[in-house]
């Protein structure tokens, strides 16, 4: 009787994605040049580069709302040619846009139900929401309209709707760009037990401690190609600078602040909300004076859409002493009229707000610029083009030139256009929201610096950010919004991640009263 044989090892399981040769042409430009990427299943895998290195084309690409022009891709060992983003959830392919693909008129359900399994009711659509976002710590109200939504609202959409359908590959492009530092830590526990459960996740971020943290693998590009594969848990922050980027960003010059004239100031500021899922303002009292940046923390949809609005002059609601800007009552004037007084505005939205998608960089300009325009209205666009050329060339845009569609930028090719744009136009206050977002961090560096310097020649900067980090690097001043209501300003020196943090759950009364309560009674003494 022959002995049973001894039983054949399992055969090792097949990568999850591989991508070989991939290559993706413009005509302007290659964005992805014979790209080769293997990822195994249940592996947090990191794609890194520079704005503009192809990681977005290619995750486009492997979600099918992209088709390459050569290559293969094998999904679970099989060749397969994923045509559209509906074949792709069919596989258990999901993926979050750094730009969001949500339809601003439906609510968020509406929006959640249109990639899943139309038999599904609507309102067992937004039960399940529900579930999700209380699972995941995500907080989302189902029945909002996403127009009503702020930019890390929307985000979270994003996410949740990726969750519901069960993945067995994620990709994640610039998921906590505007998340909290708690938020990030509640995505992360996420993301960890996704992996135990074997689903694979790409993960783009330039966040480099972010990636150290998080990934198992981590596939490098540069210029559309492959340049490295290395263990990100194995690199430092600097090391990975430099395979991203061939060098580490420039450490910034935070030079004293010379405090001059207030330039813009909101006396007791309050606001209704302006639609049904708004949230009201309540007694905002803020400076910002001639050479300092001021922040301000928080977490997206604590009122931050509400008070940009107020400050920028898209709503002119307020009685008109109840924003001063150069010493004039403001809060009537249109945003031309507050151009006029010197204030630039750099909204959280880059297309649609900050840019419009089909026209070309330089006619963008036009959006805040009144130089270009001569007698009779003409246009002046060698001016424009001139002026577009110099931003894009001073602020290492890549672009196709001056007349290429904004749309046509990676996010945040067109994040340092529009930072650019009204840096260079030479404001008295600048104001700008969410200034890094999905930037790389040479490009972050520079924006940072540029926002010194513009400090240092006596502007008056309002920086409102939900990245902690930023904030401390680049503030001499710090405020938190929660709820509508402004804590008071602490130095920069005296700011803390956890103090912050607890502000922005609306903690800081308890420590305002104790401080004044501490000053009363060293009054009372010195009396006696």
């Amino acid at each position: 009787m022959n002995p049973t044989p001894p039983q054949a090892a399992a055969a090792p399981a097949a990568p999850r994605l591989q991508l070989t040769g991939i290559t993706k042409r413009y005509p302007a430009v290659v964005a992805n040049d014979g790209v080769s990427l293997t990822v195994q299943p249940g592996e947090v895998h990191a794609v890194l580069g520079e704005n503009g290195a192809g990681k977005s084309t290619l995750m486009k690409i492997i979600y099918g709302a992209t088709r390459p022009d050569e290559g293969s891709v094998l999904f679970d060992g099989r060749p397969v040619q994923v045509k559209n983003p509906q074949e792709a959830r069919e596989l258990g392919i999901a993926m979050v846009f750094q730009h969001f693909s949500l339809f601003d008129t439906l609510t968020v359900a509406e929006n959640v139900w249109l990639g899943l399994d139309k038999r599904l009711a609507l309102a067992e659509v937004a039960r399940r929401i529900t579930d999700k976002a209380a699972e995941y710590g995500l907080d989302v109200d189902p029945l909002r309209p996403v127009h009503t939504l702020s930019v890390g609202e929307m985000q979270r959409v994003e996410i949740i709707r990726a969750l519901l359908t069960n993945p067995r590959l994620l990709i994640l492009d610039e998921p906590t760009s505007v998340l909290t530092p708690q938020a990030v830590d509640k995505l992360f526990v996420v993301l960890r037990k996704l992996s135990r459960e074997g689903c694979s996740i790409l993960y783009i971020s330039h966040k480099l401690h972010e990636i150290r943290e998080l990934c198992n693998a981590c596939t490098v590009m540069r210029g559309g190609k492959v340049t490295g594969v290395c263990d990100p848990s194995q690199e430092s922050n600097a090391s990975l600078s430099r395979l991203m980027i061939g060098a580490e960003p420039p450490a910034l010059q935070h030079r004293a602040s010379r405090l001059g004239a207030v330039v813009l100031c909101t006396r007791g500021l309050s606001l209704a909300a302006g639609d049904p899922f708004g949230v009201p303002l309540v007694s905002i009292d803020l400076e910002v004076r001639a050479g300092e940046v001021v922040g301000i923390a928080g977490i997206s949809g604590n009122g931050q859409r509400e008070l940009l609005y107020a400050l920028s002059g898209e709503d002119t609601r307020a009685p008109a002493a109840m924003v001063e800007v150069a010493g004039r009552p403001a809060a009537r004037l249109t945003p031309r009229q507050r151009r006029a007084l010197g204030l630039h505005f750099v909204p959280e939205e880059r297309l649609g707000r900050g840019a419009v998608p089909t026209m070309g960089l330089a006619h963008n300009l036009l959006l805040t610029r009144g130089n270009a325009v001569g007698a009779g209205g003409w246009l002046r666009m060698r001016t424009l083009q001139t002026q577009a050329a110099d931003i894009i060339a001073r602020f290492n845009v890549k672009a196709g030139g001056p007349d290429a569609p904004a749309k046509s930028l990676s996010g945040g090719n067109l994040q340092k256009f529009i930072v650019g744009r009204e840096i260079d136009a030479g404001p008295k206050l600048l104001i700008v929201s969410q200034p890094t977002w999905g930037v790389d961090v040479g490009a972050a560096a520079q924006i940072r610096g540029e926002i010194l310097k513009l400090r240092d020649a006596g502007c008056a900067v309002l920086v409102v950010s939900e990245e902690l980090d930023e904030l401390f690097e680049i503030c001499d001043r710090l405020h938190v919004l929660a709820k509508g209501r402004l804590s008071p300003s602490v130095p920069r020196e005296q700011a803390t991640v956890e103090r912050i943090g607890e502000w922005m759950s609306g903690l800081w009364h308890a420590e305002v009263q104790e401080h004044l309560g501490r000053q009363r009674e060293e009054g009372g003494h010195a009396q006696a």
